[in-house]
C-alpha cells in the first residue's frame, strides 16, 4: 500500500512524535514534543560505525540489526505497552531511513498505524530554517526595553498572563542576556535548539496580532539570534519601561540573588571587565563579590557600566528608539509588574 508522503509540517496530525536517534543526537536538537526511543544507543552507534568502516556494510548490519531488535523489543514492552491499536505515532531519525524505518515496520506488525517523517531530522531542520526565514518579516513585534534591572523578563511574563503573544528569548536561550546572565546549573542549549524552539513557537502566533519580545542584543550568552529576526526587531516599534535606580536595584537584588551562592565564580565573571573598567574597580567589585555584599555592587554596576552604554546600544540595535513610547515606574513588585503590562497593552489599543 503506497503511503502519504508525511513533512515536518503535518507532524500535528499524529499522537505522538518518536525520535529514533541517540540520545546524544536527541539532546542536541530534537522536535518539541518529541520522545526519544533510540534504536541505538550512543555507545551502540559507535561501535556499529567502527564495523561499518572497518569490516563493511553485512557486518555492521549484522550487529547493528541484534542491537536494534533488542532495543525495540525494549520499547515494545516499555513507553509503547499501553498504547491502543488506535494510536498514531510519527517516527524520524537522522534522514529517515534505516533506524526510524525499522522502528515503523515493527510498529506495523504490531497493528499502528505508525508512519516515518520523510528526511528525518534533517527534513525537520531545513524546515525550521524556512520557517524563521518566512515567519520573522511577517511578525507584527514590539520590542520592550529598559535599562538593566528593569524587570522587562517579567513584563513578557505578565503580558503573557494577560494573553499576549510573547517570545520569550532569554527563556530558550537559558541566559539572561547580560554579563552576569549565566543561569546557575542550567547550561544553554545548541544553536540549533534555539533557533527550533524560537521557529516552533513563530508558528503557534496569529500574525494579525502583535508579538511582544524583550529589546536584546544579537547575541544571548553564547547563542545568536536569527539574523530574520534580528532585523525585523531593528524595524519594530519601542515600549521603554523607565524604572527609578531604586526601583532596579530592589528588583537587581531580588532577581541575581543566587550569585551570592558561588563568590569566586562571581568574581571571575566580573574579572573580564578589567580592560573596561579598570582594575581598581574591578578589584573593590571583586572585594564585594567575596564578602556577598551585593547591594554596593549591583549599584555601581548599574552606575557604572550598564547605564552609560544603555542608550547609545539600544539605538544601535533598534531603528525606532527615538520614537519609544516611555512607561515610567517606581515599583517592579509583582503587582506593580502587572500594572505596567496592562499599560503597554492599552498603548497597543490606542
Amino acid at each position: 500500500m503506497n503511503r502519504p508522503v508525511v513533512r515536518p509540517a503535518d507532524r500535528s496530525r499524529f499522537d505522538a512524535l518518536i525520535d529514533a536517534r541517540s540520545p546524544a543526537e536527541f539532546a542536541l536538537d530534537h522536535i518539541p514534543g518529541a520522545i526519544n526511543c533510540p534504536v541505538l544507543d550512543d555507545e551502540e552507534r559507535r561501535i556499529v560505525g567502527t564495523l561499518y568502516k572497518q569490516t563493511g556494510a553485512f557486518e555492521a548490519r549484522r550487529i547493528g540489526g541484534a542491537m536494534v531488535a533488542a532495543n525495540l523489543a525494549r520499547h515494545l514492552q516499555g513507553p509503547f505497552a499501553e498504547h491502543p491499536a488506535s494510536w498514531k505515532p510519527l517516527v524520524y531519525c537522522w534522514r529517515g531511513g534505516l533506524r526510524s524505518g525499522s522502528m515503523v515496520t515493527w510498529m506495523r506488525m504490531v497493528g499502528w498505524d505508525a508512519q516515518q517523517l520523510a528526511g528525518g531530522y534533517k527534513a525537520f531542520r531545513r524546515h525550521v530554517l524556512d520557517q524563521l526565514q518566512s515567519l520573522c518579516g511577517r511578525l507584527r513585534l514590539v520590542i520592550v526595553c529598559g535599562a538593566t534591572g528593569s524587570a522587562k523578563t517579567r513584563v513578557l511574563h505578565a503580558l503573557a498572563d494577560q494573553g499576549a503573544q510573547v517570545l520569550d528569548l532569554e527563556f530558550f536561550a537559558s541566559h539572561k542576556g547580560s554579563l552576569l546572565g549565566q543561569l546557575p546549573g542550567q547550561p544553554q542549549p545548541s544553536q540549533k535548539r534555539f533557533e527550533t524552539l524560537i521557529a516552533t513557537t513563530l508558528e503557534s502566533f496569529d500574525p494579525a496580532r502583535p508579538v511582544y519580545v524583550e529589546g536584546e542584543s544579537p547575541r544571548i550568552g553564547r547563542l545568536n539570534l536569527p539574523l530574520e529576526l534580528v532585523a525585523s526587531m531593528r524595524a519594530a516599534p519601542c515600549v521603554e519601561v523607565q524604572a527609578s535606580d531604586a526601583a532596579r536595584l530592589a528588583y537587581l537584588l531580588e532577581d541575581y540573588a543566587y550569585l551570592g551562592d558561588d563568590p569566586q565564580q562571581l568574581a571571575d565573571r566580573l574579572g573580564l571587565l578589567k580592560e573596561m573598567q579598570g582594575k581598581e574597580n574591578v578589584a573593590r567589585w571583586q572585594a564585594w563579590a567575596h564578602t556577598r555584599d551585593l547591594a554596593p555592587l549591583f549599584a555601581e554596576l548599574m552606575a557604572l557600566h550598564y547605564d552609560p552604554h544603555y542608550d547609545k546600544s539600544q539605538s544601535r540595535h533598534f531603528a525606532r528608539w527615538a520614537e519609544r513610547r516611555p512607561l515610567a515606574a517606581d515599583d517592579l513588585s509583582p503587582d506593580a509588574v502587572a500594572r505596567i503590562a496592562t499599560r503597554v497593552l492599552a498603548l497597543e489599543a490606542d
